[in-house]
């Protein structure tokens, strides 16, 4: 798919939103007793991965729920713009964002360990912590001061480095850099001299070919490739230590998700927790292919982060993630039981498949 199919009608980010809320109460309009809701995305309406996604999860609600919950999709900026999705689903004018926590740290720095923190937890560890060592519950109580109600969307995996326009070799030449990284990963970067931008998905190619930014990441293979980010630069670092299993979101207004019957409220939970397996899987096969393409057509070299570099970054990956874990009650309580997690994590990744991966790679015959 060409980068222009699927950024077709997106806008900037300062897009001003086109539609609002019909009454004081956050309900989707209700007409013969069907529910049209309002899905806004941070991503354009056909970006691959993210954007059909989102339109898989609007078709499934619709079908499960017999039409009676119709959801339409809209892209980063056709209805909010891709950064103003969080505050219109807070106040009612859309019924339900597709979106990623980190975006929101303004509102919060908690919603940061939502999707994804330097050297901490991968996809899965995620949503084992999520669903079985209390990080949904602390979501929900943060989300609720904001009139949301959260679910954990699919992890695209481990993040690539990102795309710059000169080879980093040591740490030195990060500083002065103009760098496009969200969350926790872009204050990482600020402790070593980064001037960090948040640019929506639409205008990263354009920000980076133009200059204006020196290097930028974005997802994986699949994305980088779809994107076409190798043809204003070939060099392309791993791994990406600020992202190790980002997970997307959505979110539904608070007063509307408490209004759902149980049997709604049941058939939008499944309808996310199945795309969540699907796009994961989606990402996982893509991106294959995607980097053989990138390193054997497209001529893309590939650079690996030095050892003593990654150290040295993890070091103050650390700390900056507990100052921002130390920021707030609330934050305090995410962040402990976000560290606790991570300390399993790693003794049980030893054993599991990191030992299972070591082993793999050992030099023997095999197919």
């Amino acid at each position: 798919m060409k980068r222009r199919a699927f950024v077709k009608g997106a806008a900037t980010a300062g897009v001003a939103a086109t539609a609002a809320a019909a009454s004081s109460f956050p309900a989707p309009a209700i007409s013969q007793g069907r529910k049209q809701w309002k899905l806004a995305m941070s991503w354009p309406l056909n970006a691959p991965g993210l954007g059909t996604s989102g339109q898989r999860v609007a078709k499934r609600i619709t079908q499960l729920s017999g039409g009676k919950i119709d959801v339409k999709v809209y892209g980063g900026g056709e209805l909010v713009p891709a950064f103003g999705v969080f505050d219109a689903v807070s106040a009612g004018d859309a019924d339900m964002y597709m979106s990623a926590e980190y975006y929101w740290q303004g509102k919060h720095k908690a919603f940061n360990f939502f999707t994804a923190v330097p050297y901490g937890l991968t996809g899965l560890e995620t949503h084992a912590w999520m669903k079985y060592a209390g990080g949904q519950e602390l979501w929900d109580e943060l989300s609720a001061d904001f009139g949301l109600k959260g679910f954990l969307g699919a992890s695209t995996g481990t993040q690539m480095g990102g795309w710059y326009r000169k080879p980093i070799e040591k740490l030195d030449d990060f500083k002065g850099l103009k760098f496009r990284m969200p969350g926790i990963g872009g204050e990482v970067l600020r402790e070593l001299g980064v001037t960090v931008v948040n640019l929506p998905v639409a205008e990263i190619y354009p920000s980076l070919a133009s200059g204006a930014i020196d290097a930028a990441e974005w997802v994986g293979p699949w994305h980088d490739l779809a994107f076409g980010f190798y043809k204003i630069t070939k060099h392309y670092f791993y791994p990406g230590f600020h992202e190790p299993g980002t997970c997307g979101s959505f979110a539904i207004n608070k007063k509307l998700w408490d209004s759902l019957t149980k049997d709604e409220q049941l058939i939008v939970t499944m309808a996310i927790e199945a795309e969540a397996q699907i796009q994961g899987a989606e990402f996982n096969a893509r991106n294959l292919g995607s980097l053989n393409v990138l390193l054997n057509k497209h001529k893309v070299q590939m650079h690996r982060y030095p050892d003593d570099m990654l150290i040295e970054i993890g070091n103050i990956a650390g700390q900056v993630v507990s100052d921002i874990g130390n920021s707030s009650p609330i934050a305090k309580r995410v962040y402990d039981s976000f560290i606790d997690y991570r300390k399993q994590a790693i003794t049980w990744a030893k054993i599991g498949e990191q030992g299972f991966m070591n082993a793999r790679l050992l030099p023997f015959k095999y197919g």
